[in-house]
C-alpha cells in the first residue's frame, strides 16, 4: 500500500514509518519539523540524540534496502501543496500525526492555546477537505487520545467511541440511539482532539470518507524492533514538563538519583500502551482499512491502566528511587478510576506488551545511558491550567 504519514518525523510518526516500511508498504513522510523547533523554544532537547530526517532515512535505506520518501509541508498552512501531494501520490491510506501533541504545552499561555487550536484543527480539516476535493478513496487513520473521554470516574468500561442512550420524547415514548461518547476535554490539546471527532463524523457521513480514529493512551518505551537496529534510527525520548510523559519523567529522575515527583496524590488513573504496540496498532489499522465503511471506526489504543502513584512505586521498586508529592498543575480530580474496552485492536491481532514484562528496564537503561544530556530543571511542569492551580503551587 502507498501510505503518507503526516507528522512522520515525530515521536510516534517516525517509528510508525519504520514499522510500515518494514512490512513492505511504500511510505512517504510529511512534516514541517515544528517539533524540532519547539525544542529550541523550550531550551530542552530529546534525551536521546536524534538525527536529521535525511540521516534517518539514509540509515534505514542502507540497512534494509527500503526507501522512505520525505516532503517538507505544513499541513495546517499550505493547502495548495497538500492537494498537489495527494494528487501525485494518490495514497491508499494516510496516517495523521501532524498535531501539537502535548497538553501542558497547550496550556502554557494564550499564544500556545491559540497555536494548538489553529494548527490541530486546521491540519485535520485541510486533510479531509483535500481528500473530498480530489475524490480520493483514501483511508484516514488518525491518532487521537483517550483524553477525549475525560477522566471522571464512571461505573463502566469506556466504550470504543460510541455510547447507547435512551430518551423520552414529548409523547412519552422511549427511543434508543447510539451517539459518540460525550467528550470532556481536560486541556486545549484534548479539546482539539474532541473537535477532530466532530470533523470526522461529519465527513464520514456527508462525503463517505473512510476514517479510523485511534484513541491512544499514554505511550511508554522508546525503542521498537526497527529503531533497535542502529543508533541512527533511535526515537525521541522527551522527559521535560511539557512533552515528557509521566513514566519518562520518572525514569530520568531515577537515573539521576533524584526523587520521583508525583503530581498531587498520584491518584489519577491513566491508560498506557508500549511504543512497540502503538506502531503495531497503527499498522493494523492501516492494513484493515477495507473493513471501514459508513461511520467512523473508533478503537481504544491502550493495553493497561495504572494510577500514577502505583506507577511511581513500580519504578521505585526497580530503581530504589524515593517518591515526592508536588502540586498538581492540572485542573483535575485528585483521584479517579478508569477502565476501558480495547477489543477491536485485540481482534485485529494485537498481543499487548505490559509494563511487568521487563521492557521497563530497557527504558531505564536508555535513561541512564544518556543521563548526561538531561536537564533536571526542565522536568517540573510549569504550565498551570489556571490561576488557582498556580496559587496552590506557590503556597506549597
Amino acid at each position: 500500500m502507498k501510505v503518507i504519514i503526516f507528522g512522520g518525523d515525530g515521536f510516534c510518526g517516525w517509528p510508525s514509518a519504520l514499522e510500515l516500511s518494514s512490512h513492505d508498504h511504500e511510505v512517504t513522510i510529511v512534516d514541517n519539523f515544528v517539533r524540532r523547533r519547539i525544542d529550541n523554544e523550550l531550551g530542552v532537547q530529546s534525551l536521546t540524540p536524534i538525527r536529521s530526517l535525511d540521516e534517518r532515512r539514509k540509515a534505514w535505506s542502507g540497512l534494509t534496502g527500503r526507501a522512505i520518501d520525505a516532503v517538507e509541508l505544513d499541513l495546517a498552512g499550505d493547502y495548495a501543496a497538500l492537494t498537489e501531494l495527494l494528487a501525485r501520490v494518490r495514497p491508499d491510506a494516510v496516517v495523521h500525526f501532524a498535531e501539537q501533541r502535548a497538553a501542558p504545552y497547550s496550556m502554557k499561555s494564550p499564544s500556545h492555546k491559540r497555536y494548538t487550536v489553529d494548527n490541530n484543527v486546521n491540519a485535520t480539516h485541510n486533510l479531509l477537505a483535500a481528500l473530498v476535493e480530489l475524490g480520493l478513496d483514501t483511508h484516514v487513520v488518525h491518532l487521537g487520545t483517550m483524553g477525549v473521554y475525560g477522566y471522571d470516574t464512571a461505573p463502566i468500561d469506556l466504550p470504543e467511541g460510541y455510547f447507547d442512550v435512551s430518551f423520552v420524547d414529548r409523547n412519552g415514548d422511549t427511543h434508543a440511539r447510539e451517539i459518540l461518547y460525550p467528550t470532556k476535554p481536560g486541556s486545549v490539546y484534548h479539546l482539539t482532539k474532541s473537535l477532530d471527532q466532530l470533523l470526522f463524523e461529519f465527513y464520514a457521513r456527508n462525503d463517505d470518507l473512510r476514517i479510523t480514529d485511534l484513541h491512544q493512551g499514554i505511550v511508554w518505551g522508546t525503542q521498537t524492533t526497527q529503531t533497535r537496529l542502529d543508533e541512527r534510527l533511535i526515537n525521541r525520548f522527551d522527559y521535560d514538563g511539557d512533552f515528557g510523559t509521566v513514566l519518562n519523567r520518572f525514569l530520568v529522575q531515577a537515573a539521576l538519583g533524584t526523587p520521583l515527583t508525583v503530581h498531587g496524590t498520584g491518584g489519577q488513573t491513566r491508560a498506557f500502551i508500549n511504543l512497540q504496540d502503538s506502531v503495531r496498532c497503527v499498522r493494523l489499522a492501516v492494513e484493515s482499512g477495507a473493513d471501514v465503511t459508513g461511520r467512523v471506526r473508533v478503537m481504544n489504543q491502550i493495553t493497561e491502566t495504572h494510577c500514577v502513584r502505583d506507577l511511581a512505586h513500580l519504578v521505585s521498586r526497580v530503581t530504589g528511587a524515593e517518591i515526592a508529592e508536588v502540586a498538581n498543575p492540572r485542573n483535575e480530580a485528585d483521584v479517579n478510576e478508569l477502565s476501558a474496552r480495547n477489543s477491536r485492536l485485540l481482534a485485529l491481532g494485537l498481543d499487548p506488551i505490559l509494563l511487568e514484562t521487563g521492557l521497563l528496564e530497557e527504558s531505564l537503561d536508555i535513561a541512564k545511558k544518556y543521563a548526561d544530556r538531561a536537564d533536571l530543571s526542565r522536568i517540573p511542569c510549569v504550565s498551570y491550567w489556571n490561576d488557582a492551580r498556580r496559587a496552590l503551587a506557590s503556597a506549597r
